[in-house]
């Protein structure tokens, strides 16, 4: 795969920074922030799956979600861990609104969906890396403030690999004003949703 210079993107496309009311809601509720991002990380994992078994004719794309699923779970593992050492039981999975408004953004057709699909996930993806940043910004227990370093870290790659991937799979030229319009739809949904202990 091709690796593409992203600062240009960062630049243009609109993207609203997270209201402070999100981060005081998570930490006033941290065990349900952390039952939320073991399932963020399972459904994340398993989205992976679904592109890769949509795309079995597609090498590099294949390989590429494939490693990223098995990332993801790896993550979920650790936050199961970090669970069970806290003595909380994880919750079961609810739909996630924020994820559920802008799945509806998806075009079918295959001159668009595998563009929309790659391109949401490195919106969702970038929104976690400043998200899981603010997280581990406001954590004053040492293990638990580098693990979610890790996770931003690892966030900000996953959306540059996403981004990667519609350059080499779609046609560039649009790839970066579908980017730009995903970017700003994903801003006024997480803008209009409630704050709530949750990644989204």
């Amino acid at each position: 795969m091709a690796e593409h210079s992203l600062p240009l993107i960062a630049q243009t496309a609109q993207f609203e920074v997270t209201p402070p009311q999100w981060l005081a809601a998570v930490m006033a509720d941290f065990e349900a922030f952390l039952r939320d991002h073991a399932s963020c990380e399972k459904k994340a994992s398993g989205m992976a799956l679904a592109v890769a078994s949509h795309y079995p004719d597609q090498p590099k794309l294949l390989a590429a979600m494939v490693d990223l699923a098995v990332e993801e779970l790896n993550h979920y593992r650790e936050v199961i861990r970090l669970l069970l050492a806290r003595n909380i039981t994880p919750a079961a999975d609810t739909k996630d609104p924020y994820i559920h408004q802008l799945n509806q953004q998806v075009r079918r057709g295959t001159d668009f969906f595998l563009l929309d699909r790659l391109l949401l996930g490195a919106v969702v993806e970038r929104r976690g890396a400043e998200r899981f940043a603010l997280v581990a910004q406001a954590l004053t227990e040492p293990p638990l403030r580098k693990f979610y370093e890790a996770i931003a870290a690892s966030e900000e790659r996953h959306w540059m690999l996403f981004y990667n991937l519609a350059l080499d799979h779609c046609p560039v030229d649009q790839v970066a004003p579908r980017f730009a319009q995903l970017s700003e739809i994903e801003s006024q949904v997480m803008l209009q949703l409630p704050p709530r202990p949750a990644l989204h």
